[in-house]
């Protein structure tokens, strides 16, 4: 017996050995590290090449003259505070370099086809997307703050308000898990799913079973995830392994080895439609620690919303326009007899109309009792502060969830720069202590709520292609509400004492690189 234990356990020992000598030799020798090597050797040879023309003294004297033109510039720019301050440094230190590389950002040639591109795909889709006269004239009589809004939403965005929705909260991954493979299997026509992150394991190998057979079905499955998996937790090729299981599949603009701005703007959006017939959106992924499966950083808290009704087709839509299609299906659903209102739109890097920060301000400004907030990321530029604060300073009980356990240690170092003078003003700031709050949401007055996939970070806020859900006085959101004020129950209330305990070389380190906050 004891001679059978001791093999077992050198077996066991030898596989951990070669699983661990496997995951070292994936880490050197795997894209990701050929991604980083290549990239980093054309900003070695691009900084030796500014150097060496740095070293001409005439050439140096022009480089200022560069330098003062290129801040003026940037100055009277239309550009957000936050970024031309981002700009102005590295251009006063490195002019040459500081220069080419914003010029490098703002020419941005890779975006300048897939604009036509998502342009000529939003003409194509304007027919299916229209506020009915009837709602409009609803919301005339019961509010006219939400009608312009929903004005501003359909003529910069396109998509309508929509009534005849149900929408159903989800305070976690598993239950909105548990409910999407219920709808998958009852999907006839098609399933739609757009996600930031698939990650292969025990949530996406069940999705995948059920795909795999529903497209043997008949059901049109389409799948798309953005390039970023290619480097972490999916095989470059898998959309072609997809393929042959009968699943369209897309990979959004994969990551290659090439310096290149439009690399930066990731599809982050969530979106599943089946049918035509019911949506989901928010912030949770296809992948095992968004359900607990997996633990990362503690305890995962996320939070999405099913939609049922007329609101669905503008989320079908939405879908297909990232795909290129140029048909979109009206979609078969049955308009459910239900109170209030809901707006799904879309924010991505084209349009520059910065709509998800706007729809953000506008609940802020409007709010007459209170305004609770859930995100995982704290990077905000002057307009969120000023209205977070004067929000607060006029009465308004605005109250901040943040993690406890950060998934990225800079970034919440940054994020913690912003309490002393948030605190200040009167807003209220928590951290979830069980661990990772990856939720992104707002609900006020038990009126009006947002859930979505868009963190209040300049990423999210100005460069990737993002959704949510506008919510006004349905059902639900006092489901949101009821859910907010239990993850409160398991936050620690931050202080000013708070603040001045972090270490010092912590807190230094925060506002050193919230300079470069926008560019992060």
């Amino acid at each position: 017996m004891q001679k059978e234990s001791m093999s077992r356990i050198r077996q066991k020992t030898k596989k951990v050995k070669q699983s661990g000598g496997r995951v070292l030799f994936r880490l050197i020798f795997g894209r990701t590290m050929i991604t980083v090597l290549l990239l980093l050797l054309q900003i070695l040879c691009l900084i030796g090449i500014f150097r060496m023309v740095g070293l001409s003294e005439n050439l140096l004297t022009i480089s200022n003259l560069l330098g003062m033109a290129a801040i003026i510039y940037i100055i009277n720019s239309e550009e957000n505070p936050a970024f031309k301050l981002a700009w102005v440094l590295p251009i006063c230190l490195v002019p040459v370099f500081g220069i080419g590389f914003y010029l490098f950002i703002i020419l941005n040639p890779g975006n300048r086809g897939l604009q036509k591109l998502l342009n000529r795909r939003k003409d194509e889709t304007k027919p299916y997307l229209r506020t009915e006269y009837r709602v409009v004239e609803k919301l005339k009589k019961e509010s006219s703050g939400i009608r312009n809004l929903g004005h501003y939403i359909q003529n910069q965005n396109g998509f309508p308000t929509c009534d005849h929705t149900n929408v159903t909260f989800f305070a976690t991954g598993e239950e909105k898990y548990a409910d999407l493979l219920k709808e998958l299997e009852r999907a006839e026509q098609f399933i739609f799913l757009e996600y930031f992150i698939i990650n292969q394991g025990e949530v996406w190998d069940h999705v995948l079973e059920i795909l795999e057979r529903k497209a043997k079905a008949g059901v049109e499955v389409r799948v798309m995830y953005d390039g970023m998996c290619a480097l972490v937790s999916l095989p470059y090729r898998y959309p072609q392994q997809l393929r042959e299981r009968g699943i369209k599949a897309k990979m959004f603009s994969p990551i290659k080895p090439l310096l290149s701005t439009h690399q930066n703007n990731r599809d982050h959006r969530k979106i599943a439609v089946i049918d035509g017939r019911v949506a989901y959106n928010g912030g949770i992924n296809l992948a095992d620690e968004y359900m607990n499966i997996k633990k990362r950083f503690g305890h995962w808290k996320d939070t999405a919303v099913k939609l049922e009704g007329e609101a669905v087709r503008s989320f079908t839509v939405m879908f297909l326009q990232m795909w290129y299609m140029t048909e979109a299906g009206e979609g078969d659903f049955e308009a459910p007899s239900t109170s209030g209102y809901v707006i799904p739109y879309n924010d991505d890097p084209i349009n520059r109309l910065d709509i998800a920060e706007s729809v953000y301000l506008d609940m802020l400004y409007k709010a007459k009792k209170y305004v609770h907030i859930m995100t995982p990321y704290l990077i905000i530029d002057n307009e969120l502060i000023t209205a977070l604060t004067y929000a607060a300073r006029r009465g308004v009980d605005v109250k901040l969830i943040l993690p406890h356990i950060p998934d990225k240690k800079i970034i919440f170092a940054i994020a913690r720069t912003y309490y002393p003078q948030l605190l200040e003003a009167g807003v209220k700031i928590y951290e979830y202590t069980p661990g990772f709050v990856h939720a992104k949401e707002f609900v006020s007055d038990d009126k009006k709520a947002v859930v979505g996939s868009i963190n209040l970070d300049f990423r999210s806020l100005y460069e990737h292609f993002e959704c949510a859900t506008f919510i006004y006085k349905n059902p639900v959101i006092l489901d949101i509400e009821k859910d907010y004020q239990e993850t409160l129950k398991k936050c620690q209330k931050i202080d000013m004492q708070f603040c001045v305990d972090l270490p010092l070389w912590y807190r230094i380190g925060g506002h050193i690189f919230r300079l470069f906050g926008p560019l992060v």
